[in-house]
């Protein structure tokens, strides 16, 4: 498995600390410096069965000069979306676990995680 994290960020690090007491074998992704690709975007997406915007941080700096409050959310922005989060990565919602069985979560609590290493 894989986990998208910033360093920086609280809700991460305690997922990569539900990892190690239960001894997950993963690799982390410090996902500002490798930012995921578009494609890379689409493929967790798919994973996750969510949308570009049900994982974007809409309170960030960047969504506000972006104006992402006001974008469409339809399938026709759908790629504008995407090209925003490719753009700027921190808009991503965090962690983000890519599961051994081809699913993906949010992990921004626990009970997220415990369900990535459950799959």
């Amino acid at each position: 498995m894989e986990i998208w994290i910033n360093p920086a960020c609280s809700k991460c690090r305690s997922a990569i600390s539900v990892l190690d007491a239960e001894g997950a074998d993963y690799t982390v992704r410090r996902y500002l410096e490798d930012v995921p690709s578009e494609d890379e975007i689409r493929e967790v997406l798919e994973r996750l069965g969510l949308e570009p915007w049900d994982i974007t941080r809409t309170q960030e700096a960047a969504a506000k000069e972006l104006g992402l409050k006001e974008w469409p959310r339809d399938a026709g922005a759908r790629d504008r979306w995407i090209a925003a989060l490719a753009a700027h990565p921190k808009l991503i919602q965090r962690p983000v676990i890519t599961a051994d069985d081809g699913s993906a979560v949010v992990a921004r609590t626990e009970d997220a995680v415990r369900d990535a290493l459950s799959r």
